[in-house]
């Protein structure tokens, strides 16, 4: 596979993510490797569906699916993985937490025929990374740790939202969890695949809860309960 191909999809959840939607969408697309972007929008109320509705009168490789009650990250993310057509996929948030520009980093091991999934990790490496919640950064290490406890994988970043999968494997795989327990599942579920499974650094520019971050410790609970459910299948399967 030339790594000049458009060989990606991207699949994007958008909730109440107006601000920020657009230029992330246009950092998206300005990456070479892009073939397709799936926008899902989960029911959001501040006009987001919109902004995006008009991106995709501007662009053909933008898809716009919308939701018409909110479900979650991992339900928007069950609707977009379905529609992916290109042979690497990828999850991007659409807030700018995450670099579009690192895709070809991140693809990198697909590319070269050494793994199917790769993990961006925010805790590796030396890249750039916006200093902010301590209890956050516990929780993070806490539940990568009790992952990796139940699937035998040494992750550093479970919960990274860049994800990469080679198309056949994630559209293999049903999603069950349909908020942000959709991390911990995927991860416990690709392990029990066998498949190949790579990490590589990223840069992270965390946001605050001012700025519209949405995880709580609420989340933090449900993950918990997501690693034991599917981390457990990992184990006896």
């Amino acid at each position: 596979m030339n790594s000049s191909d458009r060989c990606l999809s991207v699949i994007m959840p958008v909730y109440n993510e107006a601000k920020t939607v657009a230029e992330v969408i246009r950092t998206v697309l300005a990456q070479p490797i892009v073939g397709e972007l799936v926008c899902v929008d989960d029911c959001s109320s501040d006009g987001s569906l919109a902004v995006l509705k008009k991106l995709a009168d501007n662009d053909p490789r933008i898809q716009v699916k919308s939701h018409i009650v909110n479900q979650g990250k991992g339900a928007a993310l069950r609707t977009g993985i379905a529609l992916a057509t290109k042979p690497i996929v990828i999850i991007q948030d659409a807030d700018l937490e995450y670099d579009p520009s690192e895709y070809p980093k991140i693809l990198g091991p697909i590319l070269e025929n050494r793994a199917d999934v790769v993990f961006g990790s925010r805790l590796i490496g030396s890249e750039a990374h916006r200093v902010l919640y301590f209890w956050h950064s516990v929780g993070n290490h806490y539940l990568t740790l009790l992952s990796n406890m139940f699937t035998n994988l040494n992750l550093t970043d479970m919960e990274t939202c860049y994800k990469a999968f080679r198309r056949e494997i994630i559209q293999t795989i049903m999603i069950e969890e349909n908020r942000f327990g959709f991390e911990p599942e995927i991860t416990a579920k690709v392990a029990r695949m066998g498949v190949r499974i790579y990490e590589v650094a990223i840069s992270y520019n965390g946001r605050t809860y001012a700025e519209g971050k949405k995880i709580g410790w609420k989340d933090g609970f449900s993950a918990i309960r997501c690693i034991l459910k599917y981390g457990f299948c990992s184990r006896v399967r």
